[in-house]
């Protein structure tokens, strides 16, 4: 008979084995501990000893077994890499190309992300009272802190009943650059599930509108039902291909796209993707991201302000972006660029850019 750690590893093994570019590590990872025998520890170290494979991939001996390669990995220690190493082994040898490498954000790909979450502007302190492991709020984002505690989140009745999302720390430091205020109208171009619309309409008091589109309806079917729970309505949704006309002819006063791109910067949180990613990936990416922009650009009202951001760190799909779309159209300020480094900021590698429109 198996012992329960001879299990644990063969769960772990059996989710790599089922991992590709076309079934991501996580959703893998979601269906077999959704019905696995085990308890909310080994579903934890489960999750650990998987993402510290692919973490420490680029170190592994690829000749020997998963089994010891899975071993291998769950012993590695970033502070005795050195960072010789880290250049050479952490991502693969093109992201040099379009990534400027640094010792810090390479580090920071080695090691656990940190888990943050958004409370309600109205459900700060109650957090704190019922959520041992909250940090003390973020200084640059009233509403994140980052939890420690060992409870599943997801189970906790403070999030069925929509006091808080479990959202990363620069997803909503994009969302307060936005700067929505209460009554105005704005557009979620490229708003997937919904976490920075709910942002936005809670930055707006839920007074005013905001329109989510997406290309996948069952998305937004997804971003419904956690509006619900959250009791934000003061929003519509409007599928949108991305491509050709926008879904409605609302003239805005804040357009948000959050572009579809590589994710280089959740490589942190997503070690599976620095494998699974390709140049020629990057390239499509970039033409996208300039043709949504393109496409919405004409919805803005006078005055009224564009935000592009990307969960990327690469600069074709950042700066080489920002200064194609803004040559194209002189009809607009540019008010400000940020980049939003792991090992700088805390959270996922993001980059955001605004424009006004000028009157």
């Amino acid at each position: 008979m198996q012992t329960s750690q001879e299990r644990l590893l063969d769960s772990v093994l059996w989710i790599i084995r089922e991992s590709s570019s076309e079934r991501p590590t996580d959703l893998v990872l979601r269906e077999r501990l959704k019905t696995s025998w085990m308890g909310a520890e080994g579903k934890r170290e489960a999750a650990r000893m998987v993402f510290r494979y692919y973490r420490w991939l680029g170190w592994l001996p690829r000749e020997s077994s998963l089994e010891i390669q899975v071993l291998a990995a769950s012993k590695m220690d970033v502070n005795l890499v050195s960072t010789e190493d880290l250049f050479k082994l952490a991502v693969p040898g093109w992201v040099s190309d379009h990534v400027e490498l640094s010792e810090g954000w390479l580090r920071s790909l080695q090691v656990d992300p940190v888990l943050w979450i958004r409370c309600k502007a109205t459900e700060d302190q109650t957090l704190r009272n019922v959520l041992p492991g909250l940090s003390k709020a973020h200084t640059e984002a009233p509403q994140a802190s980052f939890y420690t505690g060992t409870e599943d989140l997801f189970r906790t009745e403070s999030f069925i009943k929509g006091r808080f999302e479990i959202q990363d720390l620069s997803s909503q430091r994009v969302s307060i650059a936005c700067a929505p205020k209460p009554g105005e109208t704005w557009w979620d171009a490229c708003a997937g599930e919904g976490g920075k619309m709910l942002h936005l309409a809670d930055l707006m008091q839920g007074k005013g509108l905001i329109w989510a589109s997406d290309v996948a309806e069952w998305r937004l079917e997804k971003l419904k039902k956690r509006a619900k729970r959250a009791g934000v309505f003061n929003y519509r949704v409007a599928p949108w291909t991305k491509s050709g006309r926008p879904p409605v002819k609302t003239k805005f006063d804040g357009i948000l796209v959050d572009a579809p791109c590589s994710g280089v910067g959740t490589w942190q949180r997503n070690p599976q993707a620095r494998w699974t990613l390709f140049p020629t990936d990057i390239t499509r990416l970039a033409q996208e991201q300039g043709k949504i922009l393109d496409a919405v650009v004409g919805n803005l009202k006078t005055g009224g302000r564009l935000i592009y951001a990307v969960c990327t760190l690469t600069k074709d799909e950042t700066t080489a972006v920002s200064d194609s779309f803004a040559a194209k159209h002189p009809e607009l300020e540019e008010l400000e660029r940020r980049w939003l480094w792991p090992h700088q900021h805390g959270g996922n590698g993001m980059y955001y850019a605004i424009w006004r429109l000028k009157s």
